[in-house]
């Protein structure tokens, strides 16, 4: 059944047998369409499809859940499925079966057109209202943009001129956008302008898929669930924080996207910064969206580059080297990037919150591009004992207590302390406590985007930036970006290390050094 939502008037379903207070059964999204700009792309094929079938597979779509394709191909309804079949059976979290396929291909529909045919909107609509009384979809439409930033005015404007931006009383309307959001503060605050013009913002969900993983929602649970944490979960016992994203693959085949946009804002500004609100933020009143992001904005709000930049920044690009046992070329050698490209590969920053929980605490947030192996992780790192009761030769090899959570790829956390070795004599070193996901629970986490397309059919903004924290990560970033376009070139640093000289000599002015993954 369908109640009023009395924020917005807009019709929320609600499985009459479920009882709130039971969270052991699952929300399941009510009657709805998704229709995916962008189906031929990389992102649609290897993770949009998939999750999808993977959400019918854990009974979490509607009957009629209903999905469509739109794009130049020509394609009828079926060409269009059996891409969808092939995208599921490579690349779906959960073994294929027949007869989950064959209730989710009865909703797959095809739309042929370009973004600036105006005809092809109009049979979207068409088929879109079709659907409704087909597959009584109710009306209830997301638009999925995976498409190049570029593309977004006019497929806006397409949405609003054929009418399907428009909700009716008792249905919705939302729109989905993939990162980057813009390419600086001025061209972020121009895209939300456009945004807005066609969808609320409370219709709006900008993907970050990080946000999705199970190990950053951990964050919350680590945090605000245990009081073990808390009394140290600040400057009083915080030396530093560290946020890491290394990959170990190169960038040949992507110069189209990637050059010109370089490391820092293709993942500090959204995907580190985002960890940095989870880890800094204050304990929300509760766990409504509203709530969360208010937090959020806090932190960042509160976020500021540490200067002069020349010494508390560092960037790099990835020279000839080896990648496991294979030799790789370096970035000016890849397909479609320019001899003299100074478009950096590798991203080094200092942070610093301005609260008075983290006063004083430096942030440091980096990634790159062929480093020595694929890791994301978040390492708290604790200050040293003011006194140690021991001789220097029994801690020589003690180092500093950290917390660490690993995002991916096998996720978990690790506490690391100090602890006595065996023997006759007292000599102190350290050891590591560790939880991981893959021993501690028998059911596998959830793909990200299976979390994210959850929430935009059920209306849950809790995972999604809104307009004020992209708008202040770019306020944050945009210094660093002026700063090295104003002059300079990214050092070289050789592929399957852990980047430039300049990232080691930013942390060691402080007497600190980067933890090795």
């Amino acid at each position: 059944m369908t109640v009023a939502d009395p924020a917005d008037g807009v019709a929320e379903w609600v499985n009459p047998l479920r009882d709130e207070r039971d969270k052991r059964v699952p929300h399941i999204a009510g009657p709805c369409a998704l229709v995916i700009f962008g189906v031929t792309g990389d992102l649609a094929r290897k993770k949009l499809m998939p999750a999808i079938y993977d959400l019918a597979s854990r009974g979490l779509l509607p009957p009629g859940f209903s999905l469509v394709g739109f794009a130049r191909r020509d394609w009828d309804h079926e060409d269009f499925a059996q891409v969808v079949l092939e995208a599921v059976k490579a690349h779906s979290r959960i073994g294929f079966r027949d007869e989950i396929w064959e209730r989710v291909a009865e909703g797959i529909r095809f739309v042929r057109g370009a973004f600036d045919d105006d005809d092809a909107f109009v049979k979207l609509a068409e088929t879109l209202a079709d659907l409704d009384v087909e597959r009584s979809t109710g009306g209830n439409h997301a638009f999925y943009l995976s498409i190049p930033p570029g593309a977004f005015p006019v497929v806006l404007e397409q949405l609003s001129k054929s009418g399907l931006a428009k909700r009716e009383e008792g249905q919705w309307r939302r729109v989905v956008i993939e990162k980057p959001f813009g390419h600086d503060l001025a061209s972020a605050k121009e895209l939300n302008a456009v945004v807005n013009r066609v969808f609320p913002e409370e219709t709006v969900f900008r993907i970050d898929h990080y946000l999705g993983k199970e190990t950053v929602q951990n964050i919350l649970a680590l945090r605000f669930a245990n009081q073990l944490f808390d009394p140290i979960w600040n400057a009083h016992y915080v030396d530093h924080v560290q946020i890491t994203m290394a990959e170990d693959i190169g960038l040949g085949g992507r110069a189209g996207y990637y050059d010109g946009i370089g490391a820092a804002r293709d993942v500090i500004q959204n995907h580190l910064l985002q960890l940095l609100a989870f880890i800094a933020m204050e304990e929300p009143v509760s766990f409504n969206p509203s709530e969360l992001q208010t937090e959020k904005i806090k932190v960042l709000s509160a976020t500021k580059l540490v200067e002069p930049l020349d010494e508390t920044t560092a960037r790099g690009q990835y020279a000839a080297g080896w990648q496991g046992s294979e030799p790789v070329v370096g970035l000016l050698d890849e397909e479609g990037f320019s001899k003299d490209s100074r478009t950096e590969t590798y991203a080094a920053i200092t942070l610093e919150v301005d609260t008075r929980r983290w006063a004083g605490v430096p942030w440091y947030l980096r990634t790159g591009k062929r480093l020595g192996r694929r890791v994301t992780e978040i390492a708290v790192v604790f200050k040293r004992a003011p006194h140690l009761p021991f001789d220097q030769t029994m801690t020589e090899e003690l180092g500093q207590n950290a917390l660490v959570i690993r995002v991916q790829p096998d996720e978990g956390v690790t506490i690391r302390f100090g602890s006595k070795v065996p023997g006759s004599g007292m000599e102190v070193r350290d050891v590591n406590m560790d939880f991981s996901y893959g021993e501690a629970f028998t059911e596998s986490s959830p793909e990200a985007y299976e979390r994210l397309i959850l929430d935009v059919l059920l209306g849950v903004p809790s995972l999604f930036p809104v307009n004020a924290e992209v708008e202040l990560s770019w306020r944050i970033l945009d210094p660093v970006l002026d700063h090295w376009a104003a002059g300079g070139k990214p050092e070289p640093y050789e592929s399957g290390t852990w980047g430039p000289h300049s990232a080691d000599e930013m942390l060691g002015r402080t007497g600190r050094e980067w933890r090795r993954p």
